[in-house]
């Protein structure tokens, strides 16, 4: 493991962001093991919030499918978010993410064109369109 994820996985230890999403873990039923990039793989999440193939909450990656799915670009996407975690001091993160993901639903009608963290995760990594925003569009006329 390199020098940044360790410093990253002890970061959202100390910031309290990954001792929340092992308890968000817990609750929502999910099977947890050690994964790749010093994150920590919550498989078989059982609450139908968010609704998302996976999501991170400091290095926590939870997803309701099971093992396999967090490979590659989508692995790489939440990586990215667990880094975020780290930046923005931890669950402050939270509430930064639902005012950019209410920002981005107004501007462009879904949760991540605008979302300022799914664009810096790399939206379509995360499986993600990328649109416009509305008042950017063509009208039919």
């Amino acid at each position: 493991m390199s020098h940044w994820y360790r410093l990253r996985r002890i970061i959202n230890w100390v910031n309290l962001s990954t001792p929340a999403g092992l308890l968000i873990a817990r609750i929502g039923g999910a099977r947890t093991r050690r994964g790749e990039f010093g994150l920590i793989y919550a498989h078989g999440y059982r609450i139908p919030f968010p609704i998302a193939r996976a999501f991170t909450v400091g290095n926590v990656v939870l997803t309701k499918y099971p093992d396999g799915i967090l490979q590659g670009r989508l692995l790489a996407h939440e990586s990215r978010h667990a880094s975020q975690y780290a930046a923005c001091v931890g669950l402050p993160m939270l509430i930064l993410y639902v005012l950019s993901l209410g920002l981005s639903y107004a501007a462009c009608g879904d949760i991540a064109s605008w979302n300022v963290f799914e664009r810096l995760a790399n939206l379509e990594d995360g499986g993600y369109t990328r649109h416009r925003p509305r008042w950017r569009r063509t009208s039919p006329h």
